[in-house]
């Protein structure tokens, strides 16, 4: 599979995917045809248009699945998918009920070129367990289209020492989901990407990721380090440490 999945589409004081335009346009074929699935955010409109002002001085076309009456068929009329982020639980509800989860799973695996931001990178993982969104609806299923075989936690925060709050921090979230599965994180900052081609899994972009697991301490990964061995996990859901 050729997967670009960002942690963040927009970053302080630049444009929509300005900190990675080199990369979209250099992942995206040539005079790409485009299919942006808006679903993540209610005004699917405007955030095609964002999209096409972002992408379309590059040469690309972008076209929003839901100017389809047929989403599916707008999909399968694509050279690449690019999925947006927004609410989570919105995104994947409506990708079951247009079809969409089945044919971006079966055309990507397929060899169709996945792009994802926040939500949209949610979704390439197995469910939505590691989710930072509040769940403002209810999709039929956590299951997401299982693109690689372990969780991702895009916008990944590190505490702040200097802050006087007293609530969980995402490090402390993960650590209760390892509790429950015995799956690995990647925990994407602000910046950072996961670049997957065939067989091989790179961090990527300005910021170090962190990788969680159950067996093993939080480590540091650094932009370019070689993450191909999470391809082969062999996720275990609801599987409880004992």
């Amino acid at each position: 599979m050729n997967l670009l999945l960002l942690s963040n589409s927009t970053q302080y004081g630049r444009g929509y995917l300005e900190h990675a335009l080199d990369t979209v346009t250099a992942f995206l074929p040539a005079n790409a045809r485009l299919a942006f699935v808006p679903y993540a955010l209610a005004d699917h409109t405007t955030y095609t248009a964002r999209v096409r002002e972002a992408l379309e001085p590059s040469g690309i076309t972008v076209r929003g699945v839901h100017e389809n009456p047929d989403p599916v068929a707008e999909l399968a009329a694509s050279d690449a998918v690019f999925i947006g982020g927004g609410n989570s639980f919105r995104l994947l509800d409506a990708l079951y009920r247009t079809g969409l989860r089945e044919a971006v799973r079966d055309a990507v695996r397929g060899g169709l070129p996945y792009m994802g931001a926040s939500a949209g990178t949610n979704m390439a993982a197995p469910t939505l367990r590691t989710s930072n969104d509040m769940p403002i609806v209810q999709p039929p299923s956590f299951e997401a289209l299982g693109l690689v075989p372990f969780q991702i936690n895009p916008h990944y925060l590190d505490p702040d020492p200097a802050s006087t709050h007293k609530g969980e921090t995402r490090e402390e979230r993960l650590t209760e989901f390892l509790e429950e599965n015995d799956v690995p994180v990647l925990g994407l900052r602000e910046g950072s990407w996961l670049r997957v081609d065939g067989d091989r899994a790179h961090v990527r972009g300005a910021r170090p990721a962190r990788l969680f697991s159950r067996t093993a301490a939080p480590r540091e990964l650094a932009p370019d380090s070689d993450v191909s061995r999470l391809l082969t996990t062999e996720p275990r859901f609801d599987a409880p440490a004992r």
